[in-house]
């Protein structure tokens, strides 16, 4: 149900859909930051509860060899062009936010219509840097740039270095103030949230016991992770509990910072 960065569907999930856990939904992982910043939204997604997370989404900012970046201390010294999709992305917000309380120099060129389009983009030297490319994604399309470091790998959006990720920095150790490092921290949470399931309002408590349950139990099952491993998807689980948290977190930004997030997404 495209529409609005996942809008349509999460009003059809709110709004619309039967409460009674047959209805799932795999929404933006910037929902509870958009609900705040979308006056029209009208979306209480603290009500909306989620089953699971299947895999973080943890974004990098990526440079290769041929744009001569090789650490974040250099994009504060000197101007590069960064690939950016629409506003609401976050292909644009980390940028931005990194050019507001990171001290980078970040030129965004938008347009693109997505993530790989930005990667074509930067491997035919179009641009220099892709702003936001999610872990899962790199590590099926381009393990190299990984595991070999075939790529500098300038940030991860996350609360704390992936194990793969260990000499990369995290948005809020990048931020040069207290007032950046809450907005960073915002920010980078969305990756912690990644690919999770949600459903709608109001179901049952036993059945939504049970929904979680069933969802545990799925990541722990032998033969989806060796499906998974198969085809070279990363899997890196939560409990809905955890991820309700993290949007609870979220909800309780002061309005005044998540004012200045969505001035960023735009």
């Amino acid at each position: 149900m495209p529409g609005a960065g996942s809008f349509v569907a999460a009003k059809y999930i709110y709004e619309v859909a039967p409460k009674d856990g047959t209805v799932l939904g795999s929404l933006a992982q910037t929902l509870a930051l958009d609900s705040m910043t979308n006056t029209s939204a009208k979306l209480d997604v603290a009500k909306m509860p989620y089953i699971g997370r299947v895999v973080t989404n943890i974004d990098t900012g990526v440079a290769l060899p041929t744009s001569g970046i090789t650490s974040f201390g250099d994009v504060r010294a000197k101007q590069f062009t960064v690939g950016a999709s629409g506003g609401g992305s976050t292909t644009v917000l980390f940028p931005t936010a990194l050019n507001t309380y990171a001290g980078a120099k970040f030129k965004l060129v938008r347009g693109y219509g997505g993530t790989t389009d930005i990667v074509l983009a930067m491997e035919r030297g179009e641009v220099d840097i892709v702003g936001a490319y999610g872990l899962p994604g790199m590590l099926a399309s381009h393990p190299g740039w990984v595991y070999r470091g075939e790529a500098t790998l300038l940030f991860q959006a996350s609360l704390k270095r992936h194990r793969l990720l260990a000499n990369v920095p995290t948005l809020p150790e990048l931020a040069l103030s207290d007032e950046g490092r809450q907005v960073l921290h915002a920010a980078a949470s969305t990756g912690e949230i990644g690919r999770s399931i949600i459903t709608t309002p109001g179901v049952p408590p036993e059945r939504l016991r049970a929904l979680r349950t069933a969802f545990r139990a799925l990541l722990e099952d032998a033969d989806f992770l060796a499906a998974c491993d198969k085809r070279k998807l990363m899997i890196d689980g939560a409990t809905g509990e955890e991820i309700n948290e993290i949007v609870r977190a979220t909800l309780r930004l002061p309005p005044a910072v998540a004012n200045k997030i969505g001035q960023m997404m735009q």
